[in-house]
């Protein structure tokens, strides 16, 4: 098997690097990336996002709304117009931004963006192990924080890292299958989830919160950006380097905007609810705990 065909066929090693991939590997559609978007950001980490604009910057739920659809949805169409370079170069982002960098120097954009991912990684694995920790609480009764078994944490911290690497090892034609069954199998489970949180509400705190001032709400716009978008902004042309030369570029935009932005507006506005009039969840240790507590055994 060649390496062109390799790459673009599910279950297959990743065998393309840096370099353009052949315009032949290059037959994607936007609706591909719609569903990587989404399924990458049905997360639980929306919640205590918006339980941190209702309790800390002390916005009304429809403010809470409407920051998480410019925060977030606004981020990921950057996140798209910087899938246009990947569309057109067929390489990742910091390939392409040595055009404007340089060889050399593109390593200060390199050595943020290193740090960015290596961040997000942290945070993401975190969540990972409290959720695991948080189930092998339910099912076996050990202890419900991560400090209290630090073997335990270590191992489902393996676990989810070994996967991550399982799953990146075997590269983009796989993850864009993965991505999709991920969108309707997570997001079936958060539409029970949110049914029973919603079950928590104290509608009185939320029809009884005034409205913050506007300087509330644009800080709680850079917040929501700073913590969803951007965080992925060095990823747009990386996931569309496989898209067809005669994709729209707005097509590109909207796919990342509405795929990443319509869960992150739904979780974030679920947070800022379930928050109204109690700050459990936004100054909670374990968001996972938290949440896990409001729901029914």
């Amino acid at each position: 098997m060649t390496s062109s065909e390799a790459s673009s066929k599910a279950g297959q090693l990743e065998t393309r690097g840096i370099e353009p991939a052949p315009e032949a590997e290059c037959h994607g559609h936007p609706l591909q990336l719609f569903w990587v978007w989404f399924a990458a950001n049905i997360s639980i980490l929306g919640l205590p996002l918006g339980a941190t604009l209702v309790v800390y910057q002390q916005l009304a739920i429809w403010q809470a709304f409407i920051v998480a659809v410019i925060g977030a949805g606004g981020s990921f169409a950057v996140v798209g117009l910087i899938s246009i370079a990947g569309r057109r170069g067929r390489a990742p982002s910091l390939t392409l931004s040595r055009a404007v960098f340089g060889v050399r120097g593109n390593i200060g954009p390199t050595l943020v963006s290193l740090m960015s991912r290596l961040g997000w990684e942290t945070v993401n694995t975190t969540t990972a192990a409290y959720a695991l920790l948080s189930l092998s609480t339910i099912l076996f009764g050990t202890a419900p924080t991560a400090g209290e078994v630090p073997l335990l944490t270590l191992i489902f911290i393996a676990l989810f890292v070994t996967c991550t690497l399982l799953v990146s090892g075997l590269g983009h034609a796989t993850l864009l299958v993965i991505q999709k069954w991920a969108t309707w199998g997570f997001g079936a489970l958060n539409i029970v989830v949110a049914l029973f949180l919603m079950a928590t509400i104290d509608w009185q705190a939320v029809a009884d919160t005034p409205a913050a001032p506007l300087s509330a709400v644009l800080i709680g716009i850079g917040t929501i950006a700073a913590g969803t978008g951007i965080g992925w902004a060095n990823a747009g042309a990386d996931m569309s380097r496989y898209q067809h030369g005669q994709v729209k570029g707005w097509k590109l935009v909207l796919s990342a905007a509405a795929g990443a932005g319509i869960p992150l507006t739904l979780l974030i506005t679920l947070g800022g609810l379930i928050s109204a009039g109690d700050d459990h969840l936004a100054s909670a240790n374990d968001p996972i705990a938290a949440i896990r507590e409001m729901l029914p055994d």
